[in-house]
């Protein structure tokens, strides 16, 4: 049996002033075959990595491709993707004959002239390989799950949590699923119910933790193979832009279309349920401040490079220090020109610095302080569940009370060693603040006393009626009241 992986895949923001080229691929995963290390996965590379483990256990030649991620932003240079896009076909070309490709895709990556980059993809794969080949797909939730990747592919799985700690596990039973086909012990058919719905479903919040449990129980039994939610990516103008409810069954089609339907309806009766509170930035700050003790977790959704967003909005620092805040660590902060200046100047350096505020008004006012340089580290990473992140040079200032991490390498808070490595102890801290959705509660959760959401003046706001769409196909909640959720495969 041969099986061929590869991965091309980034998340995008087309409202995003950052335009991302190779040189974003090339900062973040860039691996020809062969190259890609053992240690963990990277993003969107979980079923190379697990196929490369279990190739010799289950009797299988694995034929390694390119793997190519980038942080999220905007729309992808389509000369760049183009590239990528066409290594990867030629070397599935050159691996015929093929038994099943197995992919590592995001879900909401844009290319000019592609708004439906992994429909493209998996299309030109299918022409490829033909009919009889099984093309198995991994996507994070956060994807737009188009007709055209339906009709294309055998077998997809989306990631079920979010924080998305299960990226291996999902790997695993994509894996399985595609083998188990090649052998011939199931025949998978798929059914995608379309809520009609954009929104938020963080797995660690009651509702939406009832609901994926149920769908882990559902799973292997009853003929039901795998189920899936797409949560739909927001900020992406896109026209299949939509929550939707995917079934797996054997063999039984009418089987996965009733229970995608339930499920629909049941995710669509969840509208408006499934985010946390949030606070202003004034508010937020004031509760952090007023807690009685730490470590108390502000999180800023709306400056999450995880969704595009530049990563250097500096409000909510702005106001910590003007509220004379004390034990406040604020990360991370993307601006590789001022690593360069701190890295200059040297450990221990106090000199005036202007940092943060630099790519355009939604990144707010630049910060000009007299800063003490506390701590500088090269190749700095941050864990992320089974995964790694990179975060390149980094440096720690000091503004009177408030530290912020500076990083090169733009990405969310995901661990906390975004901050050990610069010799900030988070636990130690009385206010974190994390530039993320909902990825850093799986390592500061723990450790928080709270959680405070704030939606700050950064780019991604939360009210997605204000969001300028030109594209996505209408009616759909909550930009419209009435919708018609159904069955649309």
């Amino acid at each position: 049996m041969r099986i061929f992986s590869a991965t091309i895949a980034t998340e995008t923001n087309t409202f995003s002033p950052l335009p991302t080229s190779l040189r974003a691929f090339q900062e973040q995963v860039f691996f020809r075959p062969g190259e890609h290390p053992d240690d963990a996965p990277r993003m969107c590379t979980a079923p190379l990595f697990v196929a490369r483990k279990r190739a010799k256990r289950d009797g299988f030649t694995l034929i390694e491709g390119s793997c190519f991620a980038a942080s999220p932003a905007g729309t992808v240079n389509r000369r760049d993707y183009e590239f990528m896009r066409d290594e990867v076909l030629e070397q599935i070309r050159a691996a015929m004959p093929l038994d099943a490709v197995v992919l590592g895709l995001h879900g909401a990556m844009v290319a000019h002239g592609y708004d439906d980059v992994e429909g493209d993809i998996l299309e030109r794969t299918r022409e490829i390989v033909g009919d009889k080949c099984v093309i198995g797909v991994e996507l994070d939730p956060h994807c737009h799950l188009t007709l055209r990747r339906l009709r294309n592919a055998n077998l997809i799985v989306l990631y079920k949590e979010f924080p998305h700690t299960d990226v291996v596990d999902r790997a695993e039973e994509l894996l399985t699923l595609v083998l188990r086909t090649v052998r011939g012990e199931i025949k998978p058919v798929m059914s995608v119910y379309d809520c009609r719905q954009i929104g938020s479903y963080p797995t660690q919040f009651p509702l939406m933790r009832a609901f994926v449990d149920k769908l882990y129980a559902l799973e292997g039994k009853d003929g039901i193979l795998s189920v899936s939610v797409a949560h739909c990516f927001p900020y992406a103008d896109v026209p299949e832009l939509s929550g939707r409810i995917l079934v797996i069954a054997d063999g039984d089609k009418a089987k996965a279309d009733a229970l995608a339907t339930k499920l629909g309806e049941e995710f669509v009766s969840m509208r408006g349920k499934t985010m946390p509170e949030f606070f202003t930035v004034e508010e937020g700050v004031r509760v952090a401040m007023e807690a009685p003790e730490g470590p108390i977790v502000i999180a800023e959704p709306s400056d999450n490079a995880g969704g595009g967003a530049p990563s250097d909005n500096t409000t909510i620092l702005r106001e910590l220090i003007a509220r004379g805040a004390q034990s406040a660590a604020v990360g991370p902060i993307w601006d590789p020109v001022a690593v360069a200046l701190c890295f200059d100047a040297g450990e221990g350096a106090r000199f005036p610095l202007r940092f943060g505020g630099k790519i355009g008004p939604a990144s707010g006012i630049p910060i000009d302080a007299i800063v003490e340089v506390t701590k500088l580290a090269t190749n700095c990473w941050q864990d992320f569940g089974p995964s790694r992140v990179p975060l390149g040079d980094c440096a720690a200032v000091k503004v009177n009370g408030v530290e912020a991490v500076l990083i090169t390498k733009r990405t969310q808070a995901f661990g906390l060693d975004l901050f050990r490595n610069v010799g900030i102890e988070p636990t130690q801290r009385k206010i974190l603040v994390c530039k993320s959705t909902n990825h850093f509660a799986a390592a500061f959760g723990p450790i928080a006393k709270r959680v405070i959401y704030v939606d700050s003046d950064a780019p991604l706001s939360r009210d997605y009626r204000k969001i300028p769409f030109t594209k996505v196909q209408r009616p759909i909640w909550p930009l419209d009241e009435h919708t018609e959720p159904g069955l649309i495969f």
